[in-house]
């Protein structure tokens, strides 16, 4: 199982198929697709603020659909604390994203260089 980052599901979504690296379209057809809750709420805000064109819940749910994308569950109180120790970003659902991948010990595929430069669990090439 992999977990995915925020912009990787709106790329899946959007079918922006050019945006995947070969090996990313590789894993993403190899393993079971999860996301933290995080980015079902990062999804929310980004509707909120019009940056996409649906809901959180219609893009998780066609993507659970299609993909069998789940919404992989951990407990906060853990994440949390994790997240205590995630001080190299200041973008609280990065560091809760990086949280979540550490606590669950699942590898985040991700295009963002700063979750790439510091996440040992992070990979896109």
């Amino acid at each position: 199982m992999i977990m995915l980052d925020t912009h990787v599901v709106v790329w899946l979504h959007t079918n922006a198929l050019s945006e995947f690296s070969a090996r990313a379209v590789r894993e993403i057809e190899l393993n079971d697709l999860a996301v933290s809750p995080m980015v079902e709420l990062e999804l929310g805000y980004l509707y909120e603020i019009g940056r996409t064109a649906g809901p959180a819940a219609d893009v998780l749910g066609s993507l659970a659909s299609r993909l069998g994308l789940t919404v992989a569950q951990i407990g906060f109180g853990p994440v949390c604390a994790a997240a205590l120790e995630v001080t190299w970003t200041r973008d609280p659902f990065d560091r809760l994203l990086a949280a979540h991948a550490l606590t669950a010990g699942l590898p985040l595929l991700t295009k963002d260089a700063h979750m790439l430069e510091h996440l040992p669990l992070a990979f896109w090439d």
